[in-house]
Parts: structure tokens; C-alpha cells; sequence
């Protein structure tokens, strides 16, 4: 086609230089307008452009095309062009050993050919001549496709137009990649009747957005619109090569604009001629979506928008009030919800300082506490009226979520249930992990946002004191869920400074809770402090503020109190309450198979309330599994074990006054004088340490294999020994529960974690056995009014602690030790230990009889149902306590005989031996006198009575004291009970029931010889003695007194009595005053008239058996 026929268009300089110089490679016939445009735009011969022409000119011979072909543009784009022109060739060696100009060779030769005038396209070939000669010929000419280049005012109307979707021009519908355009007419009228090009601009944007907004419906909201033009120019600016600086500039302006006009949608919509609309006006639901959505906030928006801040106050409450608008949107959902995109969205927050100091400044971040609010609407606001709460809130203990997890709980088989528990907690894990890095966020964004987040903590914390009360309503007190959240995040906030050395322990400054506080304690019981005394205590203000850590180990020692400890503690209530109402389902179902076919309505009525016991129980089967699911998980145990070592070490190095540390020698017993700041602490302090310990012991031990250290075996033996210290007798007896449960066997630890700490301590081989002895005799008298059948289970457990650490001989030293040098204290230990095996031993063995007639009277089958109804309830209830009787004088006895074989002479001092003989002698005419058949029972084993080991016991006891003369002259001295009848029958079931060795048996029958022979000296020396006066009568036991005391009451007993007396109650028999043994009189003009007495009696009885025998003689 003739090039005259078709103008080719103006183009800028640059490019119409380029032009020729390609017209030129292609050797075209210029036309005299073409030789004229070389003319007047010549390329600097110095350019590099002219050399490699220059070079070409000179030796290449160029076929000429036709101009237009020449003129055609580039396929490449215009700035391959000015960096790749045509090379200059070298020789033909050179460039064949090249591979980067092989490749462009081909490149070229691909590109590049001889055009006829048919139009087709030749390759052109090098002679062979010519490559001898050297003669180098220029590549075959190229058809070349040259992109127009775009001027800036083009670029800026085409980028512009992408990214806010808006067009000029009225015929152009769609853009490049076919999203519609929005047509503005009235920017089209004011730039021509400006004389402006019809172009948009950075300079016209802005009224280019304007006019695009206002033609987006109502009905819709602008940020519809502005936010995916937003994403689109966060994309233009984001080129893989940096833009000019002209170009940078567009971009960027149209960026702050479309970030402008984003906070004029959301705070003034009456810019775009809206009227307000919450629905639209809102981050809200572009927040929620994912950040790579194209409706949704990028993390781009939030830092721009946070940038702003400084200059824009309106720009914190549009994030703010979106945040407030979702947490009260989650304050109505479960976990079962969507509640993801929530939390994520608060995530998002947490990476922007500057909203979370916002946010925590936000009026709904705390409770404002008005007048007419309850203390129960106190308690659960900050669940759900504060900002945070809602998040906090969520959690797999929600009702509605138990059900998800365990839908059938009562016929759920134990590997399923595992599985839900499993899946449950790491749900919990994940969603703890979010709650952690938020309030981290928080407490690091500034001084103001940490406060007003621990703020937050304690009101909660402050608000639900009554979460620890004997009865609870849920409706009444912040959620599990919430509090054991509020725990979890706790406990990881205190993990920075929780290391294994215990470096950072006395960063913990006990005068917090004397500089007004976050952690409300005034209504807490306190360790060993009244009212009044921990008033006065802490309205001595220090001065001086707490530390960071000081504030996050109250808090969290708190919430383990009120959240964690309180959640735990509720698995014994719904274990009771399951029991009880599976149990009225069995009835109902009884009652509702008997009126089947019977009266209609009554089977609707009977099936209705069993259908409502039965969804109450697996209502309460589901929380129950729940519970476990959280309170098990490893993670949150194992934090809060390792919180409550720190606890353990700080309560100790405050009681002690010194600067404690695990591996640090301790000594005991504690100063007297007690601190205060130990004594007006809260009771939960060290009650917390407990009920943690008892619960990992019972649940999950085996985080404790490697993760218990000796503060907490030191804690226990500290406050046994002294216990003094601590002043509620059941927060001392969980000291030695814990104990107990540590020996309990785990892994390849036979003796629990504990046990073998126990055996292997120096600090427990020096204190423990004294510790233990102490509070078996303190909870004698414990004060409270369960206290006479607390302290056998109490003294179960140290019998089982003593049982398991006897292995070690110190322990037997330490016991023969203690009756030496400390015998008042050992002989009430002793005294009490009989006490006890007297009581259990009447007890049992009298329930073991009332079985037996209970189980005789069923076997009458003309018993009514009624009668026999009844029968079973009294056996039912006899049973329950004789298992429980039995099983505590099995261990009883087994105490007795490890103490009795180690100390002989401690066990026959003349305080003990007359009462351990009398209740030996006693119970074994139980169990081989002849009412002995009253204790056979169907399925003894059922109730712990073996009665061939009790009785081994019993013979072993006597075997172990047998070579004491004081307890041979006991055992035949004891009038009520003393029967050489029953030591018979002993020898005779020795030898045919327990099949015990020869050489036992020859023992037992020369000892009951011994007996024997006892007998019949006393029966011959009361018979000398005869009659007793009155005043050298004891009143209280009618026997002889042999060193009588006179009372503070002026009474007179012997020293005998009043010992046994005290031992076991110490007061005045006789007034019930207060008394002790240093309070007595020794009555020595008696006791010399008594002895006078004896001898004289003696004497007349020794010359009557002589004078007899004299007679005899004689006759």
C-alpha cells in the first residue's frame, strides 16, 4: 500500500529518530519528504546509536523495502528497541565462537528477511566467497513492529482509569480486562470548558473519585466501591521495577486520595450526598473478610490509615467502633460459630501499636460501674460489656459447644471420647495462643494500654470472688470458659520471668498488695491473720510503685484462685451429681417397665421425666467431659505447675525471710515470730500450690516425673513443721494429702515422684518424721466439727507416707530418737496411734457383726418386700462404713507393728505399755474368743477383712514386746480383758488356720507361759495387799495409786491416770479447765503413806505363808 495513501502519524522525536535509523538498516528508497526528515532530525554522530549505523552504512550491503514496511512498529516493546539495536557484526571465527551473539543471530534471523514486492519474506544467505574474502554482510532486514510509546499524560489518564474504573470517554464501556468503566460526564464538561486536555490527572482525580462515588447506589455502600481501588492502587504501586518519579508521584497521589475519600465514606458520607447510614458507615464487615480479598482490609490500609493518626483524630474511631461493633457481635456466639474472623481481625489490631493504645482508651474497654448495678451483674460484665471479654468468652466449655463434641455422652465408648478431647484441645491451644499474642500486643503498645489491660484483669478477677462460694449459680458469676481463658493467658504472661533457676523470684515485691492494689484481698480469710490485724496491716501504705511482674504474679495467683482452681474443684460436684441422677434413672426406668399396659397417661407422664433425666445427665456428662478435655490438657498444667514452683519458692523465702532457692539448705523450725507479710497474705495463696499439686498428682502425674522440683516437698514439710503458721487445719492436712499423693506409683517410679525425693533428701530425713508425728497428734483437736472423723483419713495418709519412706533407716533412728529426747511429745503420738486402733478396731468389727445378722436375716424367705427392702438399705449403709473402718485398721495396725519391732523400749514406758496392753488383749478376744462366728460375712475381701492377717498382726505385736518384763507384768495385769483361754485358742488357729513356722509357734507358746506365770504372782500380791483404803484409791480408775499427784482442781489421782488423761484431752478431769502435766502436785506425804501401807501388808503376808508353812511341817 503507497505510504501517501495512508499519513503515518506525529510521533515524539525520539521514536521518529529510531524510525529512520531502521529505515536506514533496511536500505528503503526514501521519498524526498523522507530524505528531508533525516535532514532535520540527524542522530550525534557521538550517540551509540550512529556508531553501530555508521558501521552497519560501511560494511553491509542492505536490500531495500518499501517505505511504509518500514515505518510499521515494533512487536517489541519500545525500550527493547533503544537497548538492543541492530549489532555490529565482527568477523565470522568470533562470532561463531560466541554464544551470546549465536543467540542473537537467531534471534535476528528469526525476525529479520528480504521482502519482495508480493510481500513475502526471504532468508538471506552469506556466500562462501564472501566469507573468505572476510567480507562481513549485514543480517537480513527485519519487519519491525515498534510500540508506540505512551506519553505520561496518556499513562496517567490509562492508570488512573484502571484503577478507579472511571472513563471519559462516553463510548468506552469496559477496560483492558473487560471490568466496566463508570462514566463521568460532568468531569468531561468542567476540563473542556477549561481548555484542559480530556484526560484524567492527578490534579482532576480527586473530582473523579467524587463523581464516581455518587453514582454508586445507595443501596450499596461506598466502601464497596473505594476499598477494591484501594487494593488496585496498593497493586500499581507495587510495579516489579520502580516506576519514574513522575510516575511514582501519580500513583502516590491517587493513593492518598483513595485513602481520604475511604475515611470521608466511613465519617462524613454527606460529602458524597449520603445521608448517615451504621449498616454502611463501618469497617465492620470489610474487616472480617480476608486480607487478600478484594473487598477486604489489607494490612496496606492499616498502615496507611495508621499513619494518619497524628493528623486525623477521626481516623482511631473508625477502627475502634468497628472493634466494638464486633466484640458485641461475638458476645452472642459459640465456638460453634464462625468466630474466626473476629479474632483474626483483633490479631490484625495487634500488629498496629498506635489501635491498641486507641483501643484501650475506648470508654467500652473497662466496666464503668454505675449504682444500680448487682454484684452478680458486676461479676459477668466484663464477659460481655467490655471489648476484650467477648474473646475471652469463647471457649469449648460453652453449653451449646459440649454438645458438639460429645452428643451421646453416655454411650460414648472411651477411645471416642478421647478423640473429642483431643480435637477439643487443640482447638483451646490454637485459640490461647491468639488471646496471648493480643494481650502481649497490648501490654507492649504502651504505658496507658498496659495498665488499662490489667485494669481489665483484675476487675474481672475482682468481680468473681464468689466463683470460690459452696454454692454457685452460673448465672450469677462470670463462665468457665472465660476465666479459664483468663488463667491460660496469665500463666503465659508470667512465663518470661519463670525460669528454672529462679533468677527473677525476688523481683516479686511483696509490698504490691500494700500500694493500693489492682488484686482485691480485703475480703479474703488470711493465712494466719484476723480482720483486724490484717486491716491495721494494710492500711500502713508503702511508698513507691510495683513492677511489672510484681502486678502480672498477683493477678495470675488470683485468677488461678477464681478461674483454673475453681473450674477443677467443679469435677467433684458433676461426678456427684451424675452419680445421683443416673441413679434416678435407673429407677424411673424400674417404675416405667412396670406401668407398661397399665394406665396410659401415667407411662406419658413416667416417659416424659425420664426423658428430662436423661438430657440432664448428659448435659452434665458433657460438661464433665468437657472440663477434663480442658483442665487436662498438658500445656495448661504444665504452666501452671511451673507458676505455682515459683509460688512455692516465694511463699517459702516470705516465711523464712531469707533469700530461698531450690538446691539452698533451709532450716526449720521457723522463727517464732511470724511475719505479717506472711500472715496477711490470702489463704488462696498457699491453697492454690495445693489444690494444683493434688490435681496433677490425681490427673496427670506424669508432667511431674520431670517437671518437679524440691520446693514443693520443702513447702510441705515447712508448714507441717511449723504449722503454726498457717492457721485452717484443712489447707495443713492437704500439705500432707499432697504427700501422700506423690507416692503414689508412676512410670518406673514405685514410690511416686515424690516417695523417692523422700527416702533420698537430707531436708526430709531431718524434718519429716517429726513433721508428720506433729500434725497426727495437732489434728486431735482441730476445731471444726468434722474434725473426729477427718483426722483417721488424715492419719491414713501419713501412715501411708511413713509406710512408703520406712525403707531407709534413718527414719528408724529418727522415730528412736524422738522417744528419747523428746518423750512427752512421742508418748501422746503413741497414745493417740492406740486411740485410734482401739475405736477403728470396735467399730469395724461391730459393723462386721451387724453384716452378719443382716446377712442371715435375708436368707429368711418369709421376709415382706417392705421389711426386706429395708434390711438391704441398713446393710447397704453398714457396709459402706466398715469398708472404710477396715481399710483404716489395716494400716493402722501395720504402723504398729513397724514401730513396735523398731522400739520395744519406747513402746513399754510406763505411759503406754498399760493401754497397748489392755487393747491388745481386748481385740483378741474378738477374733478368737468365742463370739468370734458373729465376724464371718459373706465376701469378707469385699470389706478389706482378711481375719487370718489381723490376726497375724495382733500375735506379731505380742511377739515384738514379748522380752519386755513391763509388758509381760501389762498384759497379765489387765483384770478386764486378760484370759489365758484366748491365748490358747490363738495357739491353736496358729497351727492349723495361718500354718505358721514351728519355730513362731514355740515363741508364741512360751510367751503365753510367761503370761501365765505373771498372772499368778499379781493375783497372789493383790490377795496380800486385800482390802484398799478409800484415800489410797485412785477415784478416777479404783486401782492402788503408786505416785499420786494433786491436781490444780486439789483432787488427787495417780500420775498414771492424769497422764493417760491429758494425753488424750488436756483439761481437768474434774473442772474441764485447762490443764497440763507441769501443773500437778507431786503428793509426797501419801504416796510415803501408801508405800508404808504396802510394806506392812506385805510383810503380814510373807509371815502368814511362813507360819502356815511351819504348821504344815509340824503336822
Amino acid at each position: 500500500m503507497d505510504s501517501n495513501q495512508n499519513p503515518e502519524p506525529t510521533l515524539p522525536p525520539q521514536e521518529q529518530m529510531r524510525q529512520r535509523r531502521l529505515a536506514k538498516l533496511g536500505g528503503s528508497a526514501a521519498t524526498a519528504s523522507d530524505s528531508k526528515t533525516d535532514e532535520t532530525a540527524k542522530p550525534d554522530a557521538s550517540s551509540p546509536a550512529s556508531t553501530i549505523s555508521a558501521s552497519t552504512s560501511a560494511n553491509t550491503s542492505i536490500p531495500t523495502q518499501p517505505l511504509a514496511e518500514s515505518r510499521q512498529p515494533s512487536s517489541l516493546p519500545s525500550r527493547q528497541s533503544n537497548t538492543n539495536p541492530p549489532p555490529t557484526l565482527p568477523n565470522p571465527t568470533l562470532r561463531t565462537n560466541s554464544p551470546s551473539h549465536s543467540s542473537t543471530k537467531k534471534k535476528t534471523e528469526s525476525t529479520m528477511g528480504n521482502t519482495g514486492s508480493s510481500g513475502n519474506t526471504k532468508n538471506s544467505k552469506r556466500l562462501a566467497s564472501a566469507i573468505d574474502r572476510g567480507i562481513t554482510t549485514a543480517p537480513p532486514p527485519k519487519k519491525l513492529h515498534l510500540a508506540k510509546e505512551e506519553n505520561m499524560e496518556d499513562w496517567s489518564n490509562r492508570m488512573l482509569g484502571d484503577i478507579f474504573r472511571v472513563t471519559l470517554n462516553e463510548q468506552r464501556k469496559t477496560d483492558s480486562k473487560g471490568a466496566s468503566l463508570t462514566y463521568l460526564p460532568e468531569l468531561r464538561a468542567e476540563l473542556e470548558q477549561s481548555g484542559e486536555p480530556i484526560k484524567l490527572t492527578s490534579s482532576s482525580i480527586e473530582l473523579a473519585i467524587l463523581e464516581a462515588a455518587k453514582n454508586v447506589p445507595t443501596s450499596k455502600a461506598l466502601m464497596d466501591y473505594l476499598l477494591p481501588c484501594w487494593k488496585r492502587v496498593m497493586r500499581a504501586n507495587k510495579p516489579p521495577r520502580p516506576p519514574p518519579p513522575e510516575k511514582a508521584a501519580v500513583l502516590s497521589e491517587a493513593k492518598r486520595l483513595c485513602m481520604s475519600n475511604c475515611i470521608f465514606a466511613l465519617t462524613m458520607p454527606e460529602y458524597f450526598g449520603r445521608d448517615p447510614n451504621p449498616s454502611h458507615d463501618t469497617l465492620v464487615p470489610y474487616l472480617l473478610r480476608n486480607h487478600d480479598n478484594e473487598d477486604g482490609i489489607c494490612l496496606d490500609f492499616f498502615t496507611e490509615a495508621v499513619s494518619r493518626l497524628p493528623d486525623d483524630d477521626s481516623i482511631a474511631g473508625i477502627f475502634t467502633e468497628a472493634m466494638v461493633t464486633m466484640s458485641d457481635t461475638l458476645a452472642t456466639m459459640t465456638m460453634n460459630d464462625d468466630y474466626k474472623p473476629y479474632i483474626n481481625c483483633l490479631l490484625t489490631f495487634a500488629r498496629f501499636s498506635p489501635l491498641l493504645v486507641a483501643l484501650a482508651e475506648h470508654p467500652r474497654f473497662l466496666v464503668k460501674p454505675t449504682a444500680d448495678m448487682t454484684k452478680e451483674q458486676l461479676a459477668v460484665s466484663s464477659e460481655t460489656q467490655t471489648i476484650l471479654g467477648p474473646f475471652f468468652r469463647i471457649s469449648p466449655l460453652q453449653a451449646e459447644v459440649t454438645k458438639t463434641y460429645f452428643m451421646t455422652p453416655r454411650t460414648m465408648n472411651p477411645g471416642h471420647i478421647q478423640s473429642s478431647q483431643s480435637a477439643l484441645q487443640m482447638t483451646l491451644k490454637a485459640h490461647h495462643s491468639d488471646l496471648s499474642g493480643i494481650i502481649n500486643a497490648l501490654v507492649r503498645a504502651s504505658t496507658t494500654a498496659r495498665n488499662k489491660t490489667l485494669d481489665w484483669f483484675a476487675f474481672a478477677l475482682n468481680s468473681n470472688h464468689k466463683r470460690r462460694a459452696l454454692q454457685v449459680k452460673v448465672n450469677e458469676v462470670a463462665s468457665d470458659g472465660f476465666m479459664v481463658n483468663l488463667t491460660a493467658v496469665l500463666d503465659e504472661l508470667c512465663e518470661p520471668f519463670m525460669d528454672s533457676t529462679f533468677s527473677k523470684v525476688d523481683k516479686i515485691d511483696i509490698d504490691y498488695l500494700r500500694r493500693q492494689p489492682r488484686v482485691d484481698i480485703r475480703d479474703e480469710t488470711k493465712l494466719n491473720a484476723d480482720q483486724a490485724t490484717s486491716d491495721e496491716f494494710y492500711n500502713t501504705t508503702v511508698a513507691g510503685s510495683s513492677n511489672f511482674i510484681s502486678e502480672v504474679f498477683f493477678l495470675t495467683l488470683a485468677a488461678h484462685h477464681y478461674g483454673l482452681g475453681a473450674t477443677n474443684s467443679k469435677l467433684k460436684d458433676l461426678d456427684k451429681d451424675i452419680k445421683y441422677i443416673s441413679k434416678v434413672i435407673n429407677q424411673m426406668e424400674e417404675e416405667l417397665t412396670k406401668l407398661r399396659g397399665t394406665n396410659a397417661f401415667q407411662v406419658r407422664i413416667a416417659e416424659q421425666r425420664l426423658k428430662s433425666a436423661i438430657s440432664s445427665v448428659e448435659k452434665y456428662m458433657a460438661l464433665k467431659m468437657s472440663i477434663e478435655g480442658v483442665v487436662l490438657d498438658t500445656s495448661i498444667q504444665t504452666r501452671s505447675l511451673l507458676f505455682m514452683r515459683y509460688v512455692a519458692v516465694w511463699l517459702l523465702r516470705i516465711a523464712s525471710k531469707t533469700n530461698y532457692r531450690p538446691g539452698v539448705d533451709f532450716k526449720l523450725p521457723l522463727s517464732p515470730e511470724q511475719p505479717d507479710a506472711f500472715s496477711c497474705l490470702p489463704e488462696y495463696a498457699l491453697q492454690d500450690v495445693v489444690e494444683n499439686q493434688k490435681f496433677v498428682f490425681r490427673y496427670k502425674p506424669d508432667i511431674l516425673v520431670s517437671a518437679l522440683g524440691d520446693e514443693i516437698v520443702t513447702l510441705c514439710i515447712t508448714f507441717l513443721r511449723s504449722s503454726e503458721y498457717v492457721r485452717n487445719p484443712y489447707l495443713k492436712s492437704s500439705l500432707v494429702t499432697m504427700l501422700f499423693s506423690g507416692t503414689w506409683p508412676v512410670y518406673h517410679l514405685q514410690k511416686g515422684v515424690v516417695g523417692e525425693f523422700l527416702i533420698g533428701s537430707s531436708f526430709a530425713n531431718e524434718h519429716l518424721l517429726h513433721s508428720l508425728m506433729k500434725f497426727y497428734i495437732e489434728c486431735e483437736h482441730s476445731g471444726v466439727s468434722s474434725a473426729f472423723y477427718d483426722k483417721f483419713n488424715i492419719r491414713y495418709e501419713i501412715f501411708q507416707v511413713i509406710k512408703c519412706v520406712w525403707t531407709n533407716p534413718v527414719y528408724m533412728d529418727q522415730l528412736s530418737q524422738e522417744s528419747r529426747t523428746n518423750r512427752q511429745f512421742f508418748v501422746q503420738f503413741v497414745n493417740l496411734l492406740l486411740n485410734d486402733a482401739t475405736y477403728l478396731l470396735d467399730e469395724a468389727l461391730t459393723k462386721l457383726a451387724k453384716i452378719h445378722d443382716y446377712q442371715k436375716q435375708l436368707h429368711d424367705d418369709s421376709l415382706s418386700v417392705e421389711d426386706r427392702e429395708k434390711i438391704n438399705t441398713d446393710l447397704e449403709s453398714a457396709e459402706q462404713q466398715c469398708q472404710s473402718w477396715m481399710q483404716l485398721v489395716n494400716d493402722t495396725m501395720n504402723m504398729m507393728k513397724l514401730f513396735t519391732e523398731a522400739l520395744r523400749d519406747a513402746f513399754t514406758m510406763p505411759e503406754i505399755v498399760t493401754r497397748l496392753a489392755g487393747m491388745l488383749n481386748y481385740n483378741l478376744e474378738s477374733l478368737v474368743g468365742p463370739k468370734r462366728g458373729n465376724l464371718k460375712v459373706e465376701d469378707a475381701k469385699k470389706y478389706h477383712f482378711d481375719p487370718k492377717t489381723l490376726l497375724s498382726d495382733f500375735i506379731d505385736i505380742y511377739l515384738n514386746l514379748g522380752p519386755k518384763s513391763a509388758f509381760i507384768e501389762a498384759v497379765a495385769a489387765d483384770g478386764r480383758s486378760y484370759k489365758p483361754e484366748n491365748f490358747g485358742s490363738a495357739s491353736r488357729l496358729l497351727r492349723k488356720s495361718l500354718q505358721k513356722s514351728p519355730e513362731l509357734i514355740a515363741s508364741w507358746d512360751s510367751l503365753r507361759a510367761k503370761f501365765s506365770e505373771a498372772k499368778e504372782r499379781l493375783d497372789q500380791a493383790e490377795l496380800d495387799l486385800g482390802e484398799i483404803p478409800d484415800e489410797f484409791e485412785d477415784p478416777l480408775m479404783g486401782d492402788l495409786m503408786t505416785d499420786p499427784v494433786i491436781l490444780p482442781s486439789q483432787n488427787i489421782v495417780d500420775r498414771s491416770t492424769i497422764v493417760q488423761q491429758l494425753l488424750s484431752n488436756p483439761r481437768d478431769p474434774f473442772t474441764r479447765n485447762p490443764m497440763t502435766i507441769d501443773d500437778v502436785t507431786p503428793a509426797d506425804d501419801l504416796r510415803m503413806r501408801i508405800e508404808e501401807w504396802k510394806a506392812e501388808r506385805i510383810a503380814a503376808a510373807k509371815a502368814k505363808v511362813s507360819g502356815d508353812a511351819m504348821d504344815t511341817t509340824s503336822g
